[in-house]
């Protein structure tokens, strides 16, 4: 018990001193996954380039490891950038705002969307999800990189909105799946009424849709 505490309070600690830009290039999907694989020794300390050589040292503290150069394999270390989108080229696809992890994109179908610059993290998620290629990455701290670039409450910050949408996302799902099996009991309810089932029969096939619309909803979350 005591050593799954520590490493949970390791785990904290590490994922605290990362920049919660939830880019991935660390490899992992996410700051909190990447903090979780080092706590376990799964992780490489210099996986960070968001973080920079000055975000290794602080997890080398953290560790008790020696500080290791930046993996190149995982990017460089420089300057946060911004997501900048071309509205002469922007579609409304809203692909690039379900790429964003914190939610920093807003538009609707169909119109030009917008990037808020305070809350972007510099991710280049979106980069990929763009159709049309009209979104570029503007450098907005030439000169100061890794966690000189990004401060403390910018992580925090960038963090708690990253969660806000997971929970956003699981919840759309959850009604989602509810929806499905409303459909699935409505359509029960007229099967049974047309072909007059027995009970059992009823229930079974009540299972048999249930299943159905559970596989169809888990499909979907794939």
């Amino acid at each position: 018990m005591t050593a799954a505490l520590t490493r949970e309070s390791l785990v904290e600690a590490i994922d605290k001193a990362l920049p919660q830009t939830q880019c991935t290039r660390c490899g992992y999907v996410d700051c909190r996954a990447y903090a979780q694989a080092v706590a376990a020794g799964e992780a490489q300390i210099n996986q960070c380039p968001p973080g920079g050589q000055d975000g290794v040292r602080r997890l080398a503290a953290l560790t008790g490891r020696p500080s290791l150069p930046l993996n190149p394999s995982h990017g460089s270390e420089g300057p946060r950038q911004l997501a900048i989108i071309d509205e002469a080229w922007c579609i409304g696809c809203t692909l690039c705002i379900k790429a964003c992890p914190v939610d920093c994109i807003v538009g609707a179908a169909k119109k030009m969307h917008v990037v808020v610059n305070a809350q972007c993290t510099g991710c280049e998620l979106c980069i990929p999800a763009c159709p049309v290629d009209c979104i570029s990455l503007q450098p907005v701290t030439v000169g100061l990189t890794g966690w000189q670039a990004w401060s403390a409450e910018q992580a925090a910050q960038a963090q708690d909105r990253y969660e806000f949408r997971q929970l956003r996302v699981e919840r759309a799902k959850t009604d989602n799946t509810e929806r499905l099996l409303a459909k699935a009991e409505a359509k029960l309810a007229d099967v049974a009424a047309a072909s007059r089932l027995t009970e059992p029969e009823a229930l079974e096939t009540k299972r048999a849709v249930i299943q159905a619309a559970i596989a169809r909803a888990k499909a979907q979350r794939r």
